[in-house]
């Protein structure tokens, strides 16, 4: 069988990679892809918002099931597309339709949905240009930090996290008045802050039946000791050493079948992953956010734990059979760091070529942003790739991943030196 996988970064590596463990693909097609991809599937060069351009590239390459890495598609509709279209409807799409990507692409959504299922989150009010003033009532009734962010789909840049009174109330008129994030800040959600350790835990589900997947931890400033700018992710570890089974069975039954049951009774038919962004505040999980699809880099370490056959997991979503599928991960711990672009997540420069990559012997490189240039590989984004190793202990993958990263070299290359310093 031949799959298509929609996206181009570490995550759709991963994807590909663990794809072909499964005695049952043929061949994996990857649009667009990366340099990683190039080397063991078949890039295709489309715009993967562009529907028709990918029922052509379907229906060309014969291909029998659709694997959505990014949220942008799903919250588009490619799900809702393929189930209206005559040749389309009956090849899988692993990846919600467009009601349940408003799980990520409405934080409004999301945050009623929670409320109306009884999921623990933080308290919140939703606001636009017409109720401004509301709005900074709202501000006022809450302790700093404050936190305010965008209603729809901001490229990960919509949320803020702001510990002046007057700076919230100025960046909230900047957001819904002047629509400093466009559209998407057209609505705001203001919601008190959640203290305690945050984590992720991803679900894959078919909509009945669920497979609860490792548990991991990103960390997504730019500098050490988790200082400086945002950004999409500097490095990852799974498990999390604080999510014991005591924690994640409040997780599963506080949040996770919450979530389940109260997609089926919305009428919600959700098939695919559901990235939930929790706090753990000392024992009791809150969620943070929810997502439409694996987090980046949490598939790194996610995906190389999962002792099983993943296609027959996507079949299982597919079918609604999932239950029926078995399911084992490693008792190893997997670390990821981040190389990432000079200057990222600010201005970079990208077509450096990059070098060592074939000395790299006790790690995976998951590329993320490269390309093939001139027969070499070169970047072409601001995180460039993520070096995951597996370990029994923290220490130990660290290390593997670290002696790894010494071994490959571009122009003004970065990352973090202490991921997983608050684990250790």
């Amino acid at each position: 069988m031949n799959v298509l996988i929609l996206g181009s970064g570490g995550r759709e590596h991963a994807f590909t990679l663990k794809l072909l463990e499964s005695k049952k693909i043929n061949q994996i097609f990857v649009a667009p892809g990366n340099a990683g991809t190039h080397k063991i599937a078949t890039n295709i060069d489309i715009n993967i918002s562009d529907f028709k351009v990918i029922k052509n590239a379907v229906l060309e390459n014969d291909i029998k099931m659709v694997v959505v890495g990014p949220e942008v598609p799903l919250v588009e509709g490619v799900h809702d597309f393929f189930l209206a279209d005559v040749e389309l409807k009956n090849i899988p799409v692993i990846g919600p339709k467009k009601d349940g990507a408003l799980l990520e692409g409405s934080k409004d959504f999301s945050k009623q949905f929670m409320q109306k299922h009884g999921i623990p989150t933080a308290r919140y009010q939703s606001f636009t240009k017409d109720n401004l003033t509301d709005g900074f009532a709202f501000l006022e009734t809450l302790e700093p930090p404050f936190v305010l962010k965008a209603d729809g789909l901001a490229a990960g840049k919509g949320v803020l996290i702001l510990n002046s009174l007057d700076e919230a109330k100025s960046e909230l008129k900047e957001m819904v008045a002047n629509q400093k994030f466009g559209e998407a800040s057209s609505t705001v959600v203001i919601e008190e802050f959640l203290k305690g350790i945050e984590l992720s835990v991803f679900v894959l589900t078919d909509g009945i039946n669920y497979k609860i997947l490792p548990s991991a931890k990103d960390y997504k400033r730019i500098g050490e000791g988790d200082a400086g700018l945002n950004t999409g992710g500097m490095g990852a570890i799974s498990p999390v050493p604080f999510a014991d089974e005591a924690f994640l069975h409040k997780v599963e039954e506080l949040v996770v079948k919450p979530t389940i049951e109260g997609l089926q009774k919305d009428g919600i038919d959700y098939r695919g992953f559901i990235f939930i962004g929790l706090m753990n505040d000392n024992g009791n999980p809150s969620v943070v956010e929810y997502n439409v699809r694996m987090g980046d880099p949490e598939t790194e370490v996610v995906l190389p734990r999962i002792e099983s056959d993943l296609f027959e997991l996507f079949e299982g979503v597919a079918n609604q059979t999932l239950n029926e599928k078995s399911f084992a991960v490693s008792d190893k711990i997997a670390t990821t760091v981040m190389l990432v672009s000079g200057g990222y997540p600010e201005a970079y420069q990208k077509n450096k070529e990059i070098i060592g990559l074939d000395t790299v012997d006790e790690s995976i490189v998951f590329h993320a942003g490269t390309t093939i240039k001139d027969n070499k590989v070169v970047t072409s984004g601001g995180r460039v790739m993520a070096v995951t190793s597996l370990g029994d202990s923290i220490e130990e993958a660290l290390a593997k991943s670290y002696r790894s990263i010494h071994k490959i070299h571009f122009d003004k290359m970065n990352y973090r030196k202490d991921i997983g310093f608050d684990l250790v």
